[in-house]
């Protein structure tokens, strides 16, 4: 909790508001009552923007995750149960970043910085309140001045541009609970992500390794295979293969694609004739 020295620095020391002062409280003398009830909006113009790009990422992830993922696949009940999810996922994402971006965050009226309201709060002797300079009203205990909102906002954590608002302590609830299904429908559209490419990779994964694993294992070629040629040669054993195609006995060598290699097989030789060949 900051120290009252900070606070002090924080109104800058200025005196209450007097009945001869010439600040015009007319327009702010709504009850807290009734600005609750109006619909909060900040017209700050990188807020609305990131708030605009909010909602088309989340629209941008569910059209991906509904039209590209899901309605191609076969399984329908995969489909139906995860499209139901996500969606719902995101559109509690949402009406939360709505509810936090149009609800006040617990602003303090302007202006209430008067002689007559002082004598209305019926202070103790001794008792010490503070005034904003910048919004002219008496600063609660936790407050601070938002520059963006220019308004005094209780218990304020910070000013997100996401959402285009304070978080306080009337819209707190509804910001967390925007990040927790923000965070949820990431998780979500991961994990069909990591599926989706495991589904995508299995079959091409099948015919390039399975194939010359099954391949060196029964001691044939692809080609001997899909011929279906009666083998003329005796058949070794699977390891015994494995053994003959990677060299040597299981190792971790056998991963290493640098086991073997020399410099001076890459120097071509002149050819002295025609072309040459082995037998």
């Amino acid at each position: 909790m900051p120290s009252s020295g900070h606070r002090l620095r924080d109104v800058e020391h200025h005196p209450l508001l007097t009945e001869n002062d010439s600040y015009d409280s007319s327009s702010s003398s709504s009850s807290e009552a009734d600005v609750a009830d109006r619909v909060w909006f900040i017209r700050d113009g990188c807020g609305m923007i990131c708030a605009v790009m909010t909602w088309l990422l989340v629209v941008y992830a569910d059209f991906v995750v509904t039209f590209v993922m899901l309605l191609p696949s076969k399984d329908f009940w995969y489909s139906v149960v995860n499209g139901v999810l996500f969606n719902c996922l995101a559109v509690l994402a949402l009406a939360s970043h709505l509810r936090t971006m149009l609800t006040d965050p617990g602003a303090v009226p302007k202006g209430n910085a008067t002689k007559e309201y002082m004598e209305s709060l019926q202070l103790k002797p001794g008792e010490v309140i503070y005034k904003c300079p910048k919004c002219c009203c008496i600063k609660p205990e936790r407050a601070h001045h938002c520059s963006i909102c220019k308004r005094c906002i209780r218990k304020m954590d910070h000013h997100c541009p996401w959402v285009n608002n304070c978080v306080g302590e009337k819209n707190q609830r509804f910001f967390v609970l925007f990040t927790m299904y923000i965070a949820l429908s990431s998780v979500h559209a991961l994990i069909l992500c990591g599926l989706q490419f495991v589904s995508c990779v299995r079959g091409q994964w099948t015919v390039m390794f399975g194939t010359q694993i099954h391949s060196i294992c029964n001691d044939e070629t692809e080609i001997e295979r899909l011929k279906s040629e009666k083998p003329t040669w005796e058949r070794r054993l699977r390891w015994e293969g494995m053994r003959s195609v990677f060299g040597g006995p299981p190792s971790l060598l056998w991963m290493n694609p640098f086991v073997g290699f020399r410099f001076g097989r890459l120097q071509t030789r002149p050819r002295k004739g025609g072309p040459e060949f082995s037998v």
